[in-house]
């Protein structure tokens, strides 16, 4: 079985209007940099860049 505890739950978060609009899991270890993805944004509605945030 795989080991448990390198992933890690994160937003995604608008960089335009700033609402968190997806939740993604990355390995920790494997991955050192933020996660920026250009994605859909529902209350903008169109394609903006999201970053990656900490769930509160």
């Amino acid at each position: 079985m795989a080991k448990k505890g390198n992933r890690q739950i994160f937003h995604l978060e608008c960089s335009a209007c700033k609402s968190r609009n997806y939740v993604v899991q990355k390995n920790v270890i494997n991955t050192k940099d933020k996660l920026a993805f250009k994605k859909y944004c529902k209350k903008c509605r169109k394609i903006t860049l999201h970053n990656e945030t900490k769930i509160k």
